[in-house]
């Protein structure tokens, strides 16, 4: 059975830089950390992280969803994915992080009524013990 659950993704840009986000429209990105929280609960559940890693890694092009245009972007790492494995907490993690974190308005919530669910911090490492709280705090129910 193929794992399925929320994830975050934890990015470095490495250089400000502004971005078309397809329909979303242009935002101009700081230098720093992004987390990025989206669901695999589709028939390839958690391989959709493969996906992701191949785009950031110049090894696929194509781009159907907010975050592609930045895990495309030449000055974007992949840093490192934290998931709640079986549990669908995508929205309250990406609330969550978006407490701590500064909200990237529009981005990667087009089907819930979030805000977003990109986020960013300027220090990448805070950034991740954001994360990991919000995965934390969504597994307990809080």
């Amino acid at each position: 059975m193929t794992a399925k659950g929320t994830y975050t993704l934890l990015l470095t840009l490495r250089e400000p830089t502004t971005i078309t986000f397809g329909a979303a429209g242009e935002r101009d990105l700081a230098a720093g950390g992004y987390a990025y929280t989206g669901s695999a609960f589709g028939t390839g559940g958690f391989a959709r992280i493969d996906r992701h890693r191949k785009l950031a890694s110049g090894g696929q092009d194509v781009r159907h969803w907010h975050v592609d245009y930045l895990l495309g972007h030449p000055e974007t790492a992949l840093t490192d994915v934290l998931k709640t494995v079986g549990e669908d907490v995508e929205c309250p993690v990406a609330r969550t992080i978006a407490t701590e974190a500064t909200p990237i308005d529009g981005i990667g919530a087009s089907d819930c009524d979030c805000d977003t669910h990109l986020a960013y911090a300027p220090d990448v490492e805070d950034l991740r013990q954001i994360v990991e709280r919000a995965h934390e705090s969504a597994q307990a129910g809080d």
